[in-house]
């Protein structure tokens, strides 16, 4: 190898090394770059599961006010004709839709109270369901005990 090879050899591998070195760094900035996207992504997912635990927390609020409005709707289509029901066929005096007691730290709800203390001293509880569920009836057993 001549000296004028030698020195061509030695000037292109210093511009491989260049090269080299300019594509390391290029490599290492855009490490760098993902690694901060990276970052906002996740940081990006954290806030988008912060909201949509938030929204299904509120959905579960708003589903619960639907079931209790559900509730008082099937009670008021009921109770005109249990009121009757309850005057007329069983001869009750006060009929009363949903009584709320509270006795010390407990809380009685039902759905109609109604009562006659003349001849008959007779009390009757109803409950009104839509669906009715072996639950249910073992909550009513629970208030009638």
């Amino acid at each position: 190898m001549t000296d004028d090879e030698l020195k061509e050899l030695v000037a292109s591998l210093a511009i491989a090394q260049k090269e080299t070195d300019r594509l390391q760094k290029q490599n290492q900035k855009d490490i760098a770059e993902l690694r901060l996207s990276q970052q906002e992504t996740d940081k990006q997912l954290k806030e988008t599961d912060r909201q949509l635990r938030q929204q299904l927390k509120e959905l579960g609020k708003q589903i619960g006010g639907l079931g209790e409005k559900f509730g008082g709707f099937t009670e008021g289509m009921a109770f005109p004709s249990m009121t009757k029901i309850l005057t007329e066929q069983f001869g009750m005096e006060i009929v009363t839709p949903r009584m709320k007691v509270k006795r010390g730290g407990d809380t009685l709800e039902l759905d109609v109270f109604a009562y006659a203390n003349s001849d008959r001293n007779e009390a009757f509880i109803v409950e009104v369901k839509s669906h009715l569920r072996p639950e249910a009836l073992t909550q009513l057993k629970n208030i009638l005990t």
